[in-house]
């Protein structure tokens, strides 16, 4: 660092340029593109050219890559080069967007992250060390163990709690060292900045202009630049009679901060959203300033210079002062005053986040698919170039919708519909890349059609001969139903060798006019089984469901007295539902005969849109004006019960002689036959609902209460990852509100000896209100008449009907343990079923080939392990660092083809140190006999998170704190010896692999 000579006492304030570019949020990304953030790149990169002091941060990748691949020109790729060599460039994060932190599932976070960094490594040679997560709304313990495992050296955070921010400031404590993992504590903390209340942004506010301050290129403006380069509110330039004027405000704003901070360097953030599209206005008024305030610096106490996060960051490093350590609690949810909590966005466009989430989990399966064909058929006649670019189709648009204005929900409709458009592009792309490998592998004629669909039903069946192939992407085996429409009752299923499959078929509850077929599959890890789909020939057919429908009840006058119980049993539960009611009565599990009452009940929540009467619910904030309202006066009941599965539906209506019903549940139960591992299946009562379309400004939720002792405690995970403890807190406003948080995956409720859990497919808010009670908000329909949402087209009028999948699993504690790991993984990754016709003959399949090769490739872990990611990344990137950095200064990078030899594996362990007595041990793994099936490995080198360190090269900053007064680096984990690794509680391994023959 090039210090300037200061006295002692003075304040250094570190003035770091940025621009904060939201990946779509009220402009898509292409009308961002063109209106400016294409000029920020390129205007910035030509000022830095034209002053050796001038610095700037740049963060989100996918802006960046767009710019580098489209826009740059030779001279200004030469010109980044060597800006970053000088330090004077820095990326900051570097993953394709800054991801949400609430609503965000970890595997997610990663792959956003792992795509910027995998482009910034093998295009520059660099790897981001420092965090920039400023606009995300609250802050999660999982981003800074993430964070940790990537290498970085520092995390940034800033939207907290109004009044614990104020508090923090107040006491000098916006400083510490995070481990935000219980169990890596001090092996994966984080040294963490909160902002002060300024937050990202320059304060605007100069006493002598009625013009914001410091923004000189004013505001940028959509869809074009003006023509004549003039902006709206562009700030007074610095002249020679308002130079001190303009100085003495930053020297008052810059002491003003330093007061909340223990050291004396002042981080001071130039910028702000959509910033530097003209930058060269920028600097040169901004240079005049820091010259005037350096050369009058025994005046103002104060020095000034241009830095990137990085400076600052080392500057804070080198006073080698000794920090508190914060634990594991995190800094959801988020309030900004006190009616304005943040947590309505844990539920915004429930449609959107189910899509990310499935073309997450599609993305998850097409790479380990993708994979294993190209290790098992090295002279595939597939194109493996045109497949990549399939699978990077969706890479890029999984990771663009972990935008923090992005599955949010908080976008505007059309970059709503520019995600959705992505992903289903992607998602299409990924089907039709999986479909077109079950082709080759099986030489069918090119006459069969393949077509595929994800786990959904809107893909019926035509009436002929045909087959479903369906590929389970977990590395355990996995016992399951797949469902297909199917047009006829009586159908058969035969597997590979032509043996009769357990099936049950009956009348779909949505589409009257088609039945729901049933399929029980079971395959081992990360391998594929096909079956043959007939109507009816010959007397193997499958089990019919049969419905019996009871009368609509009047819930309001039911009679408490003569109670009649309808007992629905499998081997694991016994549900009762109350026949006055037609509602859930209880749950009892049957291995411990331990029973909860348990009643569900649909409510609104009405809310605000006026904002000249009382606070507003928006896209953001949910801020109810008073107690939910019960939606439905009356409940109808059928079921639908076979051999395999019993389905209960139960109908919502607003009255007793109501058409059309506004809510219903379908919970189904399952019963597994001899023979079969059943133990997850029967033990999951599976409930999917349909809601909506609402009436506008409600919000509505599902609230299930148990005579459960809970202490209104509540425990939600955090991005998948961990479990956090929610206790209810009261305030003196907002209290329901703020007794939100996100359940991105799971929630429970316990007593001493029983839990009831939550699992979701897709994120929502989730609370709970009372004793026993928790509550899920599962849809939100709002508008409003403040002009900022409107002009920015930000009301959430969604008139959609959406179906979550919620699994509830109920035990002891004990039990629970074991079954909610795997359960929420096999909700999040459910088979992939593919169809295809048979064209005139059978499919050439030796039968018993087929059986063999299937079993003997399989990949498995023990079920404490989740196999994260297997894919082929591609990237060309040399993995010795030094070789590296030489090739890209000697302009040698490899250019061409992808690299497919080099196989990205990482490796999770679920459980925490101390949750379970046999599952939290560490686990050794053979990497070689666990991808034996694969190909013989050869090589395996031990990585960082993202893959662009050698984890024996990577040495973090070792933070000082009370517990570890020395200071030292900090060596992540131990390494892999022969291949062999030995994996700890909640450690997250990332390896690069390389089989022989490659």
């Amino acid at each position: 660092l090039s210090l300037l000579p200061r006295a002692r006492g003075q304040l250094r304030a570190f003035l770091v340029p940025h621009s904060h570019m939201d990946v779509g949020w009220v402009y898509t990304v292409q009308e961002s593109m063109h209106a400016y953030a294409a000029n920020v790149y390129t205007s910035v990169v030509e000022e830095l050219m034209k002053g050796k002091q001038r610095k700037f941060i740049a963060v989100e990748q996918e802006f960046f890559r767009l710019w580098w691949d489209a826009v740059a020109t030779d001279t200004h790729k030469q010109q980044v080069h060597q800006l970053l060599q000088e330090g004077r460039l820095e990326f900051v994060i570097g993953g394709q967007v800054m991801h949400d932190e609430a609503v965000t599932l970890i595997d997610d976070q990663i792959l956003q992250l792992t795509e910027g960094h995998g482009f910034l490594y093998e295009t520059f040679g660099i790897r981001p060390q420092f965090s920039w997560h400023v606009d995300p709304f609250g802050a999660s313990a999982t981003t800074p163990t993430l964070f940790a495992l990537a290498g970085f050296n520092a995390h940034l955070i800033s939207r907290i709690d109004y009044d614990l921010k104020a508090d923090m400031q107040k006491n000098k404590k916006l400083q510490f060292v995070w481990q935000g993992s219980p169990s890596l504590s001090e092996r994966q903390e984080i040294f963490t900045h909160v902002m002060d209340q300024y937050s990202y942004c320059t304060p605007s506010q100069i006493p002598f202009s009625n013009r914001s301050g410091f923004y000189w290129n004013g505001i940028a403006t959509f869809p074009d630049p003006p023509k004549d380069g003039v902006y709206p509110n562009m700030s007074l330039p610095v002249t020679e009679t308002n130079i001190h004027a303009y100085a003495e405000a930053m020297v008052a704003n810059i002491k003003k901060r330093a007061a909340w901070f223990q050291t004396s360097d002042v981080l001071w953030p130039w910028g702000c959203d959509k910033q530097f599209f003209n930058a060269s206005v920028q600097y040169s008024n901004m240079d005049l300033l820091l010259d005037y305030i350096n050369k009058h610096s025994d005046e103002f106490g104060v020095t000034v210079q241009y830095a990137t996060v990085g400076d600052y960051f080392q500057a804070v490093y080198s006073r080698n002062l000794t920090w508190e350590i914060r634990d594991s609690q995190d800094f959801l949810p988020y309030s900004t005053e006190p009616f304005q909590a943040w947590t309505g966005f844990y539920t915004s466009r429930s449609t959107l986040k189910g899509i990310a989430r499935r073309a997450s989990s599609l993305l998850y399966a097409g790479e380990s698919f993708f994979t294993q064909y190209v290790q098992k058929h090295p002279s595939s006649s597939i194109c493996k170039c045109r497949a990549l670019k399939q699978l990077q189709s969706l890479r890029w648009a999984v990771s663009e919708v972990q935008h923090h204005d992005g599955i949010t929900g908080t976008e505007s409709p059309k970059v709503k519909d520019m995600y959705m458009n992505n992903l289903m592009y992607g998602m299409f792309n990924v089907k039709k890349l999986m479909a077109s490998i079950i082709f080759d592998m099986n030489n069918a004629k090119k006459n069969g059609e393949v077509y595929s669909s994800v786990y959904n039903k809107d893909s019926g069946i035509p009436d002929v001969d045909q087959y479903v192939v369906v590929y389970n992407p977990l590395a355990w085996n996995i016992t399951t139903f797949v469902t297909v429409s199917v047009s006829h009752l009586a159908m058969s299923v035969y597997d590979e060798l032509g043996h009769s499959v357990p099936a049950q078929v009956q009348s779909s509850a949505e589409s009257p006019s088609t039945y729901d077929l049933y399929i029980l599959v079971a395959i081992s890890g990360l391998s594929y089984r096909k079956y043959n789909v007939k109507p009816l020939n010959g007397k193997q057919s499958a089990f019919i469901g049969r419905s019996v429908k009871y009368k609509r009840k009047d819930i309001t006058r039911a009679d408490q007295q003569s109670r009649q119980l309808l007992p629905v049993v499998n081997k694991c539960y016994q549900v009762l539902f109350d026949q006055n009611t037609n509602l859930m009565h209880s749950i009892t599990e049957r291995e411990t005969n331990q029973t909860i009452q348990l009643t569900q009940e649909f409510l609104e929540y009405h809310v605000n849109g006026d904002i000249m009467k009382e606070p507003i619910s928006d896209n953001y904030l949910f801020t109810p004006n008073a107690s939910a309202v019960p939606v439905s006066k009356a409940v109808g009941l059928e079921v639908v019960s076979g051999n395999l599965m019993t389905e209960i539906r139960q109908y919502f209506y607003s009255n007793v002689t109501a058409q059309d019903y506004i809510y219903a549940v379908y919970t189904r139960m399952y019963t597994v036959p001899e023979g079969y591992d059943g133990k997850l299946l029967c033990h999951r009562i599976e409930q999917e609902y349909s809601v909506g379309p609402l009436e506008l400004n409600r919000e509505a939720v599902l609230r299930t209460s148990t005579n459960l002792n809970t202490r209104q405690l509540l425990y939600t995970d955090s991005n998948g990852y961990q479990i956090q403890k929610r206790p209810f807190k009261a305030y003196v406003n907002n209290t329901v509100a703020r007794n939100y948080y996100p359940m991105v995956q799971t929630a429970y409720i316990e007593d001493d000896t029983k839990r009831l859990m939550l699992l979701a497919e897709r994120a929502h808010g989730v609370s709970s209100p009372g004793n026993g009670q928790v509550e899920v908000m599962l849809h939100r329909r709002l508008w409003n008449n403040l002009q900022w949402d409107l002009n920015y087209n930000l009301t959430l009028n969604d008139s959609s009907v959406v179906h979550p999948v919620i699994w509830l699993i109920l035990g002891t504690k004990a039990v629970t343990n074991i079954l909610y790991r795997t359960s929420g993984l096999a909700l999040e990754h459910r088979p992939v079923v593919m169809f295809g016709a048979l064209s005139g003959d059978k499919l050439k399949l030796p039968g018993q080939l087929q059986q063999n090769s299937v079993h003997d490739s399989s990949v498995t872990v023990p079920p404490n392990l989740h196999l994260q990611t297997l894919s082929i990344p591609g990237w060309r990137y040399s993995s010795n660092h030094a070789e590296q950095v030489h090739s890209i200064r000697m302009g040698k990078q490899k250019q061409g083809d992808a690299d497919f030899s080099r196989i990205l594996l990482r490796i999770r362990h679920l459980y925490e140190v101390g949750e379970d007595p046999m599952l939290s041990q560490p686990v050794m793994v053979n990497l070689k006999s666990l991808l034996k099936g694969l190909g013989s490995v050869m090589l395996v080198e031990e990585r960082s998170l993202t893959g662009t360190w050698d984890i024996n090269s990577l040495k973090r900053w070792k933070w000082k704190t009370a517990q570890y007064p020395s200071k030292r680096f900090s060596n992540s984990t131990e390494t892999s010896e022969n291949c062999t690794v030995t994996v700890h509680p909640k450690e997250i391994r990332t390896f690069f692999v390389y089989f022989q023959g490659q």
